[in-house]
């Protein structure tokens, strides 16, 4: 499977919770599968949905789930020690591991190679991280969603993306709707 196929398998388990997107394609193919105000699209901020994420989740109690890529949180690998030692249990960090940079071409990414994120997340300190083939995402994200624990799921999936057009919403109309479902 690649990355828009596990979007498309797990949309009816994320419709019910405030999702934080990735930039460029994951967040273009969501908006394409199934958009939702209580999805926020990131349009222009590599590495951060994991980190925006987890400030919502500190900040209310609605379970909030950041779809984040393997190039993203190789950008920003600080914020998975900052997701270990700011526990919030109603936080699920869904990590799509194509081993790609899929937004800006294909190129490989370490995570494709040698170095673990799961592994990488257990060694900051995230006490429930779970490795997972593609095929298993649903089962695995609503088990987390289930669990209410704090969870980093990595999913190992192909690398390949779909041709869809750009979110031509304007960032103000997504933050304001979703804001309206995180105060609902």
């Amino acid at each position: 499977m690649i990355r828009s196929e596990v979007l498309r398998e797990i949309a009816p388990i994320l419709r019910d919770h405030l999702v934080v997107c990735n930039i460029g394609l994951p967040s273009q193919e969501l908006h394409m599968i199934d958009d939702q105000p209580s999805n926020f699209y990131m349009l222009g901020t590599m590495g951060l949905s994991s980190s925006i994420g987890l400030g919502v989740a500190l900040a209310q109690d609605k379970t909030v789930i950041s779809i984040d890529g393997d190039g993203s949180v190789l950008t920003n690998f600080g914020t998975l020690p900052t997701i270990a030692n700011n526990v919030a249990d109603n936080f699920i960090l869904l990590i799509v591991d194509n081993g790609s940079y899929g937004s800006t071409g294909d190129q490989p990414t370490y995570a494709g190679k040698k170095t673990s994120l799961a592994a990488v997340a257990k060694a900051c300190g995230c006490e429930n991280v779970i490795e997972c083939q593609d095929k298993d995402t649903g089962g695995v994200l609503q088990q987390a969603i289930d669990s209410k624990k704090m969870t980093v799921i990595v999913c190992k999936c192909d690398s390949g993306n779909i041709k869809l057009p750009v979110i031509t919403m304007d960032p103000v109309v997504i933050r304001d709707r979703f804001m309206k479902s995180v105060q609902a």
